[in-house]
């Protein structure tokens, strides 16, 4: 997106909504199908993220002798367990920006676009 598509957006205008409209959008089954996506998608990898780092401290401080044991050189499995946590935080990352351009953004604008209208 370059500077221009982003001014040319803001000189656009849509119509803006009463409340009761905001409601009765929130009711509708596209938005709950978009709530429930999104759920099933941030719910299991929280959880899986979760356990993953809880089972990483509780090896840190529980099994020091394990996460002592060298894997390569003065890499031990401490370490590569370690820069996983940052591998695994990148790679949901990149999934939830998948996910949401495949899933979420399209059934979004279609709300919106319901909502508010096209732009004129």
């Amino acid at each position: 997106m370059t500077t221009a598509d982003i001014s040319e957006g803001a000189s656009q205008k849509r119509r803006t909504p009463d409340a009761q409209a905001f409601l009765d959008m929130q009711a509708s089954p596209e938005f709950q199908e978009l709530r429930r996506r999104l759920r099933r998608f941030v719910f299991p990898m929280t959880a899986f993220f979760l356990a993953w780092y809880a089972a990483y401290v509780l090896l840190a401080t529980y099994a020091s002798d394990f996460m002592a044991t060298k894997v390569l050189g003065n890499i031990n499995l401490g370490i590569i367990l370690g820069l996983g946590q940052f591998v695994t935080t990148f790679a949901i990352t990149a999934l939830y920006v998948r996910f949401a351009n495949r899933e979420l953004d399209p059934r979004s604008a279609a709300i919106r676009e319901e909502l508010e209208g096209p732009v004129k």
